[in-house]
């Protein structure tokens, strides 16, 4: 792998996102952490980023909006003038759980242009500025992971929006990486299964109980260290014969079991 390649990571600030950041931080990259708090609530978070050797650039992005999304972008061209690793990561859930038979369009528009808008148009951004790269130096490896979820096949009535942004970014993975494959630029999605964030640690006692229940194989909560992982082993190129790869990171929950 060269070394000091770039980053991006959305929605990093904490999280899966940051745990990813942290992880790549530790394999040689330099990070660009793009998120929507100010600088000032996330600096703590930055500092520990870049005590592992690694330069840490933030941008306080909204990439639901346009003109956001080509701002990031042009920073990045200006700080780094190279971009190796796109991790479309941010996402948001509904900000009130609501049976489909009764859930609005306002909260319907909020979660799909946040989260499958967002990432399309970020990846296309991304994806031509890495065709340029690749044909202007062949030995570049740049990658593209989408982290989706299992909701984009697990059906949750009282979140349809959620899902259904989810099943979208899969479709999307697919998508991209037909298209970039003829420029040597793979494209993948990881599939987080329950993992422990701030996210979900309102639904704890929930989880803790299905967990003791048997609703996954591997009877535990997920953690972002899990999803970083999976994140590393696709940016050090451990799969140079995939594309459009989906990973399964949920303790086996995917798996249909009698």
């Amino acid at each position: 792998m060269q070394k000091n390649q770039v980053a991006l990571i959305t929605g990093a600030a904490r999280g899966i996102g940051y745990g990813i950041a942290e992880a790549l931080s530790k394999n040689n990259f330099h990070l660009v952490i793009d998120d929507v708090h100010p600088q000032e609530q996330v600096q703590e978070a930055l500092d520990k980023l870049a005590a592992n050797d690694a330069l840490v650039l933030y941008i306080q992005a909204d990439i639901s909006n346009a003109e956001q999304r080509k701002h990031l972008i042009t920073k990045i061209k200006e700080r780094f003038g190279r971009l190796d690793l796109l991790v479309n990561n941010a996402g948001v859930a509904p900000k009130q759980r609501m049976d489909i038979l009764e859930a609005t369009e306002e909260s319907y528009d909020r979660v799909m242009t946040i989260n499958l808008k967002g990432p399309y148009f970020l990846t296309q951004l991304v994806a031509n500025w890495m065709v340029e790269q690749k044909q202007n130096d062949p030995d570049r490896t740049p990658k593209i992971i989408n982290i989706s979820s299992i909701s984009a096949f697990t059906s949750s009535p009282a979140r349809g929006e959620y899902c259904l942004s989810k099943a979208g970014i899969s479709m999307m993975t697919r998508l991209y990486a037909d298209r970039l494959a003829e420029f040597g630029i793979p494209v993948h999605e990881i599939q987080p299964g329950i993992i422990l964030t701030e996210m979900t640690k309102v639904v704890k006692e929930k989880y803790d109980k299905m967990f003791a229940e048997g609703v996954t194989p591997i009877q535990r909560w997920g953690y972002p260290e899990d999803i970083a992982k999976a994140v590393v082993a696709l940016a050090l190129d451990y799969l140079p014969y995939s594309t459009g790869e989906v990973i399964h990171v949920d303790g086996g929950f995917h798996l249909r079991r009698l």
